[in-house]
């Protein structure tokens, strides 16, 4: 039986199908912007079978393309792109790729409205790990086109990195103003992706319907959005790992993403934020930052042991994660339906080719597996976790060492 709940939720124009990107300006004209400047990856963003398609989507609302961003989501980047907006008179902006570019879209219109400079920016960030914006400042409306599988285009958090005395720093913002205006789902696009970089991508969108089912944060709501989306991926992301790129593989993978991100982080008040995702998130960030490896190629790791750990402390949701992810649940008892889950995450991992040991990483020794253990107790998704589930250092370092 569900408890109360309240379920707040202000998200972006859904428009998915192939050739959508040629509706971008209308987009753009519901919010009343003219002037778009397109922020994405170098290589995106000089691939004409990409980035055309955009730009000509844009039609005279284009302003400009600012191709700089990376992996690694530098301040200096976004600071940079925010330069831009001033100089070009730009009033939206549209994230092109992946995580990255949107992370550093978001990231340009709290700099721009905010008129701060690099080392202001960089400074709050090393004081407060957070980048804030004031009430009653308005920002840039953001507009996104994914090329990736991540699943974070529905989000309103953000996060850069930076040094500061030879530190790597890193920053966040979580704010209900950064959820994107409109987000383009467009098959085609989807199609230039390299294969390696698209299905280390879908392990990450994939763990957020996972993680949906089980988190604290969960409501009937994302119960039936993520349930649905994890069906479709079960079925399309075998498929994109062989390869496949068809019209009916290319409509799961993408639907699917787009539904187990619905509402997976609101800001349901000014003081009050949440999100859907925790123990396999804070997993991949321990892993990935600071490693050479992506947070998908994190996620097919550690995600198996994660939830072989995290069932056989709590319940987590088993039956709805059983049913989304086609486990007999008849005449079994709890824990075999718990291996039944894992075994079900631990084929879809498979199926996309990813790598399946934390020695694969090629800068990871086992001597860093304490920090790294630190570094996944002290992440801020912890605290979503399911109740009742309250693992120490050393229990995850456990968990770490068996995926070694």
């Amino acid at each position: 039986m569900t408890g109360s709940f309240r379920f707040a939720y202000d998200p972006a124009d859904l428009v998915y199908g192939r050739g959508c990107v040629d509706r971008l300006a209308e987009s753009l004209a519901r919010s009343g912007s003219e002037r778009a400047l397109v922020v994405s990856g170098r290589t995106v963003g000089t691939t004409p079978s990409v980035v055309d398609p955009v730009t000509e989507g844009l039609g005279e609302r284009l302003a400009g393309v600012f191709a700089e961003t990376t992996p690694d989501k530098r301040l200096r980047t976004a600071h940079e792109a925010a330069e831009r907006v001033r100089s070009a008179d730009v009033d939206a902006l549209v994230a092109l790729g992946g995580g990255s570019s949107l992370d550093i879209a978001a990231f340009a219109a709290i700099l721009a409205a905010r008129g701060l400079g690099y080392e202001a920016a960089r400074d709050e960030l090393v004081e407060t790990g957070a980048m804030g914006i004031p009430d009653g400042v308005d920002l840039l409306p953001l507009f996104v086109v994914p090329t990736t599988l991540a699943g974070a285009d529905l989000s309103v958090v953000a996060g850069v990195t930076d040094t500061h005395e030879g530190d790597l720093v890193r920053g966040m913002a979580f704010d209900g103003r950064l959820m994107p205006a409109a987000v383009h789902y467009d098959p085609a696009l989807f199609e230039t992706t390299p294969h390696d970089v698209l299905r280390a991508s879908a392990m990450n969108g994939f763990d957020k319907g996972v993680e949906a089912l089980y988190s604290a944060e969960a409501t009937p709501v994302t119960d039936g959005t993520a349930t649905r989306g994890l069906r479709l991926l079960r079925r399309g992301l075998p498929a994109l790992g062989r390869g496949e790129r068809d019209e009916e593989t290319l409509h799961d993978s993408i639907v699917g993403t787009m539904l187990v991100q619905y509402g997976f982080t609101r800001a349901v008040r000014a003081e009050e934020r949440t999100a859907t995702v925790s123990l396999v998130h804070a997993f991949g960030h321990g892993i990935a930052r600071g490693y050479d490896i992506q947070q998908g190629g994190a996620h097919a790791i550690i995600a198996p042991h994660a939830l072989a750990f995290l069932f056989d402390r709590v319940s987590a949701g088993r039956d709805l994660l059983a049913e989304a992810l086609a486990v007999e649940t008849a005449g079994r008892t709890d824990g075999e339906v718990a291996d039944g889950i894992v075994e079900a995450v631990t084929e879809v991992r498979d199926a996309l080719g990813l790598p399946t040991r934390l020695r694969s990483i090629p800068d990871m020794t086992e001597a860093d597996l304490p920090r790294v253990a630190e570094s996944v107790h002290g992440d801020g998704l912890m605290a979503m976790t399911p109740e009742g589930f309250d693992p120490s250092v050393e229990e995850i370092e456990s968990v770490l060492r068996e995926a070694w």
